[in-house]
């Protein structure tokens, strides 16, 4: 991996040597000039000494989303799961494929406007083999949401043929239930922190209702694992909004978890009815806070997980050829800039965000400065996206091994893990870029990322090493460039959180 910083070293060395005998010898000051190979070689080992530093001190998690998890990748097996209990999918979804399946699947794809492929079992099975392999002490895991694979309501109305009312929520929530238990028997034992993603839902992409039996069943199947008192304490609030906070497990001291459904906070959000409901986020922002509050007033540090990212959605933005500059407002993720706010407000707890959704490795900063307020590291939030293992958008699937300082719950490092190929047949799983290594942080820090993102926004050309390094690795696979062209309009959306702060920055730099 290359350098993205300048090391300087001294380039003079004073030797001096002692006769023996009392004689006194000294030999002049040489300047002498380290080889680029000798200085690279330091830098290689002082990086090691300080990731084996690092390592004594942390503590390994993985962090995966966006598994989009297809049981209907074989077309022909899709009967036969429906009949079966969960403990026989595996053995089913193993068996070899029908003789047909590449077709049947290709007519299921044009059925439902398929955009990409998800995730069949071989998939899910090579990322856990490789999850095992690359991460196999990890003391907790973390999934951002979308579980299930996308059209997935169109998948089983097109295959099951007369379903009875109730019949597809009950396949939702069994396919939930294999792939949380696939996670649970690869990592037995460790806590799994779960967030519901927008297609996590029984009526739809970007549907659901607070309140729900979907949610109360859901709510069971994500905590399972959690220690009855985890357990307990996450499933009082689980079932109205699919939210909840618990006190993480040892060695993680003090520090309180929220997984947060933010779906209804997306401005794409309906009931099952498909109205528009502002009254759910209302609440779980009211929630979100009191929980908030508490950590504070407990002296708890704070790791936050959701599935939409707040803040400008730059791919649509540009997709929809936004006339930013001529007073038309970017897309955004969410509907409005609340949680943004609340998380601010209390970055001072808040130590690290999670989300996911662009299925793009990524991060982000959300800052005061949008309230009009100096904003100093105590008012700003760190954001780690976390890449998709789903390779739906023509990327290759990857996930996250982290080190995680356990006293003081900072992210100190970690390394994105791709596959070689799309299919999880033969793949191998290499590391595809060291954090700290990259960008040369000694940790995922507010200041750090702020750090990074000045000076992506000083290179709008996307020349710097440093540039260059954040494009190779925002997408894995053949399309690594693919950013570059909309380089100033994407770093932008990386700090620059409301739609007045992000359009500043666009038309400021296109002057």
């Amino acid at each position: 991996m290359k350098s993205v910083r300048d090391f300087k070293y001294y380039r003079s060395l004073k030797i001096t040597l002692h006769a023996l005998y009392g004689i006194f010898v000294v030999i002049a000051f040489v300047p002498t000039a380290l080889s680029q190979a000798s200085q690279a070689a330091l830098a290689s080992q002082a990086h090691s000494r300080n990731s084996a530093r690092a390592d004594i001190r942390t503590i390994p998690a993985l962090f995966i989303s966006d598994i989009h998890f297809d049981p209907f990748h074989d077309p022909a097996k899709a009967q036969e799961l429906v009949a079966a209990p969960v403990t026989q999918w595996r053995s089913i979804l193993s068996a070899p494929p029908s003789s047909n399946q590449q077709q049947t699947f290709a007519d299921l794809q044009r059925s439902c406007n398929a955009r990409g492929v998800d995730t069949p079992y071989i998939l899910l099975d090579s990322s856990l083999q490789a999850m095992r392999s690359r991460q196999p002490d990890a003391k907790f895991m973390t999934v951002s949401g979308d579980l299930i694979a996308h059209a997935f309501s169109c998948r089983y109305t097109t295959l099951v043929l007369n379903s009875a009312p109730g019949d597809y929520e009950a396949f939702v929530l069994k396919t939930l239930s294999f792939v949380v238990d696939e996670l649970r028997s690869s990592f037995p034992g460790i806590p799994i922190y779960i967030a519901l993603g927008n297609n996590d839902t029984s009526c739809g992409d970007y549907q659901l209702d607070a309140g729900s039996s979907f949610l109360a069943q859901a709510g069971q199947i994500i905590t399972e694992g959690l220690t009855p008192s985890q357990q307990q304490q996450a499933l009082k609030d689980f079932g109205e909004y699919g939210n909840f906070s618990i006190t993480m497990s040892g060695p993680m001291h003090g520090t309180e978890f929220i997984s947060f459904n933010d779906l209804f906070l997306s401005s794409r959000y309906s009931t099952c009815a498909g109205k528009h409901d502002f009254i759910a986020a209302r609440r779980e922002l009211f929630w979100l806070e009191q929980v908030l509050a508490d950590a504070r007033r407990r002296g708890q540090k704070v790791w936050f997980m959701g599935h939409i990212p707040p803040g400008i959605d730059p791919y649509t933005t540009i997709a929809k050829l936004k006339n930013i500059c001529g007073e038309q407002a970017p897309v955004k993720f969410l509907s409005s800039d609340k949680l943004s706010d609340l998380l601010v407000e209390y970055a001072d707890v808040v130590r690290l965000g999670i989300f996911a959704h662009t299925h793009m490795d990524e991060m982000r900063l959300l800052n005061s400065e949008s309230k009009g307020l100096q904003s100093t590291a105590d008012h700003r939030v760190a954001i780690k996206m976390v890449p998709s293992i789903s390779p739906v958008n023509g990327n290759n699937p990857s996930f996250i091994v982290a080190r995680v300082n356990p006293s003081s719950a900072m992210l100190q490092n970690y390394k994105v893990i791709a596959a070689s190929n799309q299919t999880g047949i033969d793949a191998t799983w290499s590391v595809e870029y060291d954090y700290a290594q990259t960008y040369h942080e000694t940790e995922f820090s507010p200041s750090a990322v702020k750090e990074l993102i000045e000076e992506f926004k000083t290179d709008r050309s996307a020349k710097t090493a440093v540039s260059e390094a954040y494009i190779r690795n925002y997408f894995a696979g053949d399309l690594s460039s693919a950013l570059t062209p909309f380089w100033p309009q994407y770093v932008c959306a990386l700090e620059d959180h409301t739609a007045k702060e992000y359009s500043a920055c666009v038309c400021i730099g296109a002057r």
